[in-house]
């Protein structure tokens, strides 16, 4: 068997940094894990696969499935381009593939409730047990012009180790101390009640059925399974509509009024920066530049602060969490971002706008998460708020109602 990672210059140029210096850890462990025998390449798939097949004369190429609309065209492409040799997807990076449930009619769920009905009917595989031997690994530097790269380097810092072992250390702590109280604490920033297991799902360090076997029937324990059928619901939404990735999932609200001028992209930079004059939106921006992660409250809490408050469009801010998140992944950013603007399947009502002050009162009563982002809060330095709330909240509603 030869195992191989082909670093597509397409994927490399629309990641952040960390996102790039994640995967690159992540590789770097696996080589040392295969002893030096993980083959990493640079070039466009639909060439690299096949040469590499034919210089390892393979009879069959196995990837983990791609359900991305990117990745269902690149997979289709490999897939002719190998010609006789058959690509086979032997995995999935979900605990139910998108596909695999729909209705009673045979059509899509578009509703996440009853979807986590029959997805908890139809059930999973447990892990895997089995271990890969270096053994039966074809050593790269055997084959003749191979194109070997080294893992590149990190771009940039990331809070977190990568790699299976972390992210098998780091669950474990979760489960031993955590899980218990993940239903009450998960929604407050100023509370270290999240897995952050988000990047470790997204690189495929772990798989969520391994994290599944460890849920029991405790609150904490389901109220995390009913996170990760999240996870896969957005999967499916996104398989079965693959449009969606970057237009309203809900055409109807197309015609919408949006900012996009002078002004608005003034304001959309006091976002970015963590400069509105709201501290809880504030500390999440700042947050997510330090680190390149954000908790999920205030990912909610930021993204209706700039479709609702601001007025701009939810693929702009995506387009930012896409470019900044290390654990960004594409299905649940961007129906997340739709779930926010009231466009997606399944989307809070258009008339449900938070209030960005009265969820810092709710999830962060003492500020402790505001002034670790936003230690000039108290003092002059600290921008004024740049709208109104109530004034934009009334503005949202008129333009929602107008459609």
């Amino acid at each position: 068997m030869l195992v191989c990672f082909v670093a597509d210059p397409r994927l490399e140029r629309s990641s952040g940094p960390r996102r790039l210096s994640f995967l690159y850890e992540s590789l770097r462990e696996l080589d040392e894990k295969l002893a030096g025998r993980l083959l990493v390449v640079r070039g466009r798939p639909e060439s690299e696969i096949p040469r590499l097949a034919n210089a390892a004369d393979a009879v069959s190429v196995h990837v983990s499935a791609d359900f991305s609309p990117f990745g269902r065209l690149r997979d289709a492409e490999v897939a002719a381009a190998l010609g006789d040799i058959p690509l086979r997807a032997t995995g999935s990076p979900y605990l139910v593939s998108p596909g695999r449930i729909t209705k009673g009619d045979g059509e899509p769920y578009r509703v996440f409730t009853p979807f986590f009905r029959r997805w908890r009917e139809h059930g999973w595989r447990a892990p895997a047990s089995s271990t890969l031997s270096t053994a039966d690994l074809v050593d790269p530097t055997d084959l003749r012009r191979s194109g070997r790269i080294r893992v590149p380097a990190a771009r940039a810092k990331v809070p977190i180790r990568a790699g299976e072992d972390a992210a098998r250390q780091r669950w474990a702590e979760f489960v031993g101390d955590g899980l218990d109280k993940y239903a009450t604490d998960r929604d407050r920033p100023d509370r270290d009640g999240s897995s952050r297991m988000s990047a470790y799902l997204k690189f495929g360090n772990i798989h969520p059925r391994t994290m599944a076997a460890d849920l029991d029937g405790s609150p904490g324990a389901q109220a995390y399974l009913r996170e990760l059928a999240f996870r896969d619901f957005y999967a499916h939404v996104l398989h079965h509509w693959p449009d969606s990735l970057w237009h309203n999932w809900n055409r109807q609200f197309d015609d919408i009024e949006l900012d996009t001028d002078d002004a608005a992209r003034r304001r959309f930079e006091a976002w970015k920066t963590g400069r509105t004059g709201f501290p809880i939106v504030d500390a999440g921006m700042r947050q997510l530049a330090e680190t390149g992660f954000m908790h999920n409250r205030v990912r909610m809490i930021t993204a209706s602060f700039l479709v609702k408050d601001l007025h701009l469009p939810w693929w702009w801010g995506a387009r930012w969490f896409l470019d900044q998140l290390v654990d960004g992944d594409v299905a649940s950013n961007q129906h997340g971002w739709q779930w926010a603007a009231g466009t997606g399947t399944d989307a809070a009502p258009y008339f449900r706008v938070f209030n960005p002050t009265a969820q810092a009162e709710k999830f962060d009563p003492d500020g402790s998460y505001v002034r670790r982002w936003v230690p000039e809060i108290d003092t002059d330095a600290y921008p004024a708020p740049i709208i109104d709330h109530k004034t934009e909240r009334e503005e949202a509603l008129r333009r929602y109602r107008a459609l």
